[in-house]
């Protein structure tokens, strides 16, 4: 019987180890989870603060420095003309407040797209100048986003100081605009719209061009 207890107690005592060594690693497959679990949940808070106009303003900023040939695909009348025209946009400066948008149309380049944040949202405006770089009469109109768009469109309505500056220049057609910028892989386009009229200008973002001379009214 002796024999047989110090046998036991020799069993018992090389148990002991295993058990250990086994809840050892239970504890680390534990904290591993957890970690894990944290890191997951960190990400998906960071997702979601993210606003859809923010993912918007960073996959533009994305293009900033190259600039991108274009064609008018809609087929309204009144945009004849430009779409015989070579079109050129240029995602010329980025900063933390938005970025600037050169849109020449052959050897006009007064025409620059403005997109800034707002406390709310996006807000475009159009700055038009004259080849000595004063600013045109209609110019600095456009809108801010009424909703949170989406990543790869965002919608201008036209705000109260366009409606103004447009009715003053017997503009009234204008009053009702809608101005949208999309931005996918491979695409970027702007769009207006409103009552029996519909512009759309779309440009090839696979492929960067050589950058376009200043707009007018730029220092270089």
């Amino acid at each position: 019987m002796g024999i047989e207890g110090t046998s036991h107690g020799h069993e018992t005592v090389a148990k002991n180890p295993g058990n250990n060594s086994m809840q050892a690693r239970s504890t680390i497959q534990r904290s591993i989870l957890i970690l894990v679990a944290a890191l997951l949940a960190a990400c998906a808070s960071t997702a979601e603060t993210r606003s859809p106009q923010t993912a918007f303003l960073a996959n533009l900023k994305a293009l900033c420095g190259q600039a991108f040939e274009g064609k008018v695909v809609s087929t309204d009348k009144a945009d004849a003309t430009m779409a015989k025209e070579r079109l050129v946009m240029h995602v010329r400066d980025c900063s933390d407040e938005g970025v600037r948008v050169p849109f020449h149309v052959g050897d006009n380049r007064s025409r620059t797209w403005v997109i800034t944040r707002t406390a709310t949202g996006l807000r475009l405006k159009h700055d038009h100048r004259h080849e000595d770089g004063s600013e045109d009469k209609v110019t600095q109109y456009g809108g801010d986003t009424a909703n949170e768009g989406t990543a790869q469109r965002q919608e201008f309505p036209v705000d109260a100081y366009s409606v103004a500056m447009f009715e003053r220049e017997n503009l009234k057609v204008s009053v009702t605009n809608i101005w949208a910028m999309e931005i996918t892989p491979t695409r970027f386009a702007y769009e207006l719209r409103r009552a029996n009229r519909f512009f759309r200008v779309e440009f090839d973002t696979t492929r960067a061009i050589a950058a376009p001379p200043p707009p007018w009214g730029a220092a270089n």
